[in-house]
């Protein structure tokens, strides 16, 4: 008894240890290992929502083996190594590593962020002073002189409509017509920079002064209110013939009356607007316009739309700078929950200025974790190599002769050291703008551009071991490319190709593809028991079917109509309720008519020749082609499945 015990705990003890240990190896292939990890991460991700038993393992497993497999085969005849592939793996590498460099930290506070914001509106005018990108020291602080003063102005007590619209006020075209004022807006409307300083000001008071792609701006923030949401109306516009001209403004307003009452009085909105509305681009749609939300339409258009409270509502006419409107309220959202747009949000993130944030938050992180720093007394050498060189200033590398003895260490990335001298050949192969830059300031701009690139580009090599969830999506697509070229040249195309072949799968297995029972004729529906007792008349006095339908349609198109054809059995649920044999059928009543079939030829079960059923027999050939290639590729190469190890997933 005690030995008994012994062994069963002794075994139960190695199995426990085979199902606790991820890296055992489940399938073995050639020389190629699949680690039990790997293979539980493939199954699960493909069987998501199954009840995972011995027997599901054991089915998918064959799968696997059979995909493996190919996939060998592909490499043995070298399809990894050829320049299409390795070209086509790049690109998707490139798009896969994109999420793994960049803080994801910051990126899910950047998302919160925006959703938060895009419950809220904020109201606000601005002050533009343009400032390129790239304008030189001297421009640069010009323009930021010039927004102080105007602020200090504004801070001061002065009008802030008064001082945008002013002579050296604010260099946005439209403070003419606007004095600043930009209206309401929410999150992603405006540039980042702005946005915060929109959403952080309080309202009443001036913003500090932010920096944008377009220059320097101060913001007055006049009102912050809840997010309106988005809204979906339809409109009859009647536009301004002369906005200056009374009299004209009357005639829109008063045809604008005329047809909002004709709406009072019962008539369809929908066929009023493809009537009357005089914009083009809706009225043929009955007025609908897509939807829109804050800051999408003009103001009086925007306010009167949500101000309608239910669906199906219709205002009274209002005027815009376009003309006179009447608005029909067709649907309403609110502001959707963080849950149904999350994916959206994260999408419009990473496109959008904030995901400099991100990328650049990831480099600081990357810096610290490698220990990289610049060496101060190398950099000054470069430094003062750079200032010598009037000719680098002015967009040409540094000459050798200045660097020959910098090659020690200026930064190092995880033990993987640069020297000076390969920042010297980055220079003098970058493109250097002419521009009033010292040398020093050109190198420090090139010297971040290339640190930066260093750092990413090491992290970039490193993502297969530090991440096991992109290592097996690599591989994946690793396999998977491989697997199409193979797969598609000895089965997909090849079933394609092969006419030969495929004739004599055609020959080999034609009893797999047969019609039913056919019939050949002309089936005639009746409006009524009387149409179909005429043309009962009129075929047997011969009467061709043109001639039927000439006479029997004269009172009603609806009387008669007619269909000849093949008809397969099991594909017709009226002509299956009918007795197929030669001659005229008995009247049968469907769906309120009298059907009557005239059947010519009723054909028995017959082989479907190659030409009408190409299609699935070619597909049947691709299976064959595929069953066969496994059963080529299970006798060229040996595996083996560890059933134990596979057994314990579950």
């Amino acid at each position: 008894m005690n030995r008994l015990f012994t062994i069963l705990f002794t075994l139960f003890i190695g199995v426990s240890a085979l199902a606790q240990d991820n890296t055992a190896t489940v399938l073995t292939v050639e020389d190629e290992m699949v680690s039990k990890a790997d293979f539980e991460s493939i199954f699960r991700k493909n069987n998501r929502d199954s009840v995972v038993t011995q027997a599901s393992l054991d089915e998918y497993m064959e799968l696997f083996i059979n995909f493996k497999l190919k996939v060998r085969a592909a490499k043995e005849e070298g399809l990894d190594t050829s320049a299409s592939f390795v070209r086509e793996l790049q690109g998707y590498r490139k798009q896969l590593a994109r999420p793994y460099l960049i803080d994801n930290e910051l990126l899910d506070e950047l998302i919160k962020e925006a959703h938060d914001r895009s419950s809220k509106e904020v109201r606000a005018s601005h002050i533009l002073i343009k400032c390129d990108a790239n304008a030189t020291p001297e421009d640069t602080l010009k323009a930021y002189n010039r927004i102080k003063d105007l602020r200090d102005r504004i801070v001061g007590g002065e009008d802030f409509t008064t001082v945008a619209k002013a002579k050296r006020g604010s260099e946005d075209p439209s403070v003419r017509d606007n004095g600043g004022d930009l209206g309401y807006f929410t999150s992603f409307q405006m540039v980042y920079p702005f946005e915060n300083a929109a959403f952080k000001t309080p309202v009443g008071e001036v913003s500090n002064i932010i920096r944008t792609r377009y220059g320097y701006h101060i913001l007055n923030v006049v009102d912050k209110r809840d997010a309106r949401g988005e809204i979906k109306v339809a409109h009859i516009m009647i536009r301004h013939k002369d906005s200056k001209d009374p009299k004209a403004r009357q005639e829109t307003e008063n045809k604008a009356k005329e047809i909002y009452q004709m709406i009072l009085d019962g008539s369809d909105f929908s066929e009023l607007a493809m009537r009357f509305s005089q914009d083009a681009s809706t009225s043929k749609n009955g007025g609908e316009l897509p939807w829109f939300g804050t800051g999408k339409m003009v103001e009086e258009f925007e306010n009167a739309s949500f101000a309608l409270e239910k669906d199906g509502q219709i205002s009274e006419p209002v005027e815009s700078s376009y003309g006179w409107h009447i608005i029909k309220r067709l649907e309403y959202r609110g502001v959707p929950s963080f849950e149904e747009v999350e994916a959206d949000l994260r999408k419009k993130v990473s496109r959008d200025s904030r995901s400099e944030l991100t990328k650049q938050s990831f480099l600081n992180k990357l810096r610290t974790e490698y220990g990289t720093s610049v060496n101060e007394k190398q950099l000054k050498c470069i430094y003062k190599a750079a200032e010598d060189d009037s000719a680098f200033v002015n967009g040409n590398g540094i000459e050798v002769k200045k660097l020959k003895k910098l090659e020690k260490e200026l930064f190092s990335v995880d033990g993987n050291v640069y020297t000076a001298r390969n920042f010297y050949d980055y220079l003098n192969g970058a493109t250097i703008r002419k521009r009033d830059l010292s040398g020093k300031q050109i190198v420090d701009e090139k010297l971040q551009t290339y640190l930066d690139k260093k750092l990413l580009d090491y992290e970039d090599s490193q993502l297969e071991s530090k991440y096991n969830d992109f290592r097996l999506l690599m591989n994946e697509y690793h396999d998977g490319i491989l697997l199409f070229e193979l797969t598609d040249r000895l089965v997909w195309s090849k079933a394609v190709k092969d006419t030969v072949g495929l004739e004599n799968y055609y020959e080999a297995n034609k009893q797999n593809f047969m019609w039913k029972e056919r019939a050949n004729g002309v089936v005639y529906t009746c409006a009524n028991e009387k149409i179909a007792k005429q043309l009962r008349k009129m075929l047997k006095k011969g009467k061709t079917d043109s001639e039927i339908l000439q006479e029997l349609n004269k009172a009603s198109s609806l009387n008669l109509s007619v269909e000849a054809g093949i008809w397969e059995r099991g594909k017709n649920e009226v002509l299956d309720t009918i007795d197929w044999k030669e001659g005229l059928s008995e009247n049968t009543a469907h769906n309120g008519q009298i059907v009557v079939v005239m059947f010519n030829e009723v054909m028995a079960p017959t082989p479907k020749l190659l030409k009408e059923a190409k299609g699935m027999i070619t597909a049947e050939y691709q299976n064959y082609l595929e069953q066969e290639w496994i059963k080529e590729l299970r006798a060229r190469y040996t595996y083996e499945v560890n059933k134990q190890v596979l057994h314990s997933i579950k």
